[in-house]
């Protein structure tokens, strides 16, 4: 998608860009036909300058100069050509406070799932996010990152990719759990776990060293950067619909990668019975 896109260039809009695509330029190696438009020869030049240093970037697999320059909007735009470089991440916390800390990281990249626990190998995540261009999260911009950022004392230069501002572009609002319901995604055993009961399984974990406790936390958190990478195609494949590319550029939705924890139902039913569940406006 990235090479029938115009609107990263200073100064031309998603309107001109439509222009162009209606008028048959759906490509920067067609950019050469703007000069017999008549209403586009003003573009001839300033085209061919950021085209050429355009292919040249893509070229040496640059996404923070392409993310620097298209609208904020138009990041999904990045997917395709970067895919092989994206990092699907979601943490997990004892909270919301100030003094909340991370209990668990899930990373997956399409391929494999890593994991990170408190105490055990945290510290590792950070070295392992560098593999990577652009991280995709669920309202990662306000939560995760910051938080991250915070716990790591480091800052993420990263592409971020954040899907909630995605999928709230194309209607779909409620949460990570209500966007996957929507566009049908079904959470098996997992269904009834949430952002809360995440807090309460590290708890039981601590207090009564069961590694069920963490084994179903684990599950949890790996299942939504799982869930983003399937939800990141059905968005790229959604906002297709409103360019030419929508028969030429559609994705397959991937199919389910297993999860390499399993949920214990005992566990679940036994901390969502013991514990009163208040009205917790997380990010979920």
């Amino acid at each position: 998608m990235l090479q029938n896109t115009f609107c990263h260039i200073p100064g031309l809009s998603l309107r001109v860009e439509k222009q162009l695509w209606d008028a048959g330029i759906h490509s920067w190696q067609q950019s050469a036909a703007v000069q017999q438009m008549a209403w586009l020869r003003g573009w001839h030049d300033r085209l061919t300058e950021h085209l050429s240093e355009s292919m040249t970037h893509l070229a040496q697999q640059d996404a923070g100069y392409f993310a620097a320059l298209l609208p904020a909007d138009q990041t999904w735009r990045l997917f395709p050509d970067f895919r092989d470089s994206v990092a699907y991440v979601d943490i997990e916390t004892t909270g919301l406070g100030p003094r909340a800390t991370i209990t668990t990281i899930a990373l997956y990249d399409g391929q494999s799932v890593r994991h990170y626990v408190h105490k055990q190998n945290l510290p590792s995540f950070i070295s392992d996010l560098r593999d990577y261009k652009l991280i995709v999260t669920y309202n990662g911009k306000a939560f995760d990152a910051p938080f991250i950022e915070r716990s790591f004392n480091t800052k993420l230069d990263h592409v971020h990719i954040d899907l909630m501002y995605v999928l709230r572009s194309l209607g779909y609002t409620g949460g990570l759990k209500g966007c996957e319901r929507k566009l049908g995604l079904n959470r098996g055993d997992l269904t009834d776990v949430d952002g809360f009961t995440a807090v309460l399984l590290w708890q039981d974990y601590l207090k009564n060293k069961k590694p069920q406790a963490l084994e179903t936390l684990l599950a949890y958190n790996i299942q939504d950067v799982l869930n983003l990478e399937t939800l990141l195609v059905m968005a790229y494949n959604l906002k297709l619909k409103g360019t030419p590319f929508v028969k030429s550029h559609c994705l397959p939705v991937p199919e389910n990668q297993r999860n390499p924890f399993k949920p214990d139902d005992d566990t679940i039913s036994r901390i969502r019975s013991s514990n009163s569940y208040p009205d917790w406006n997380r990010r979920y």
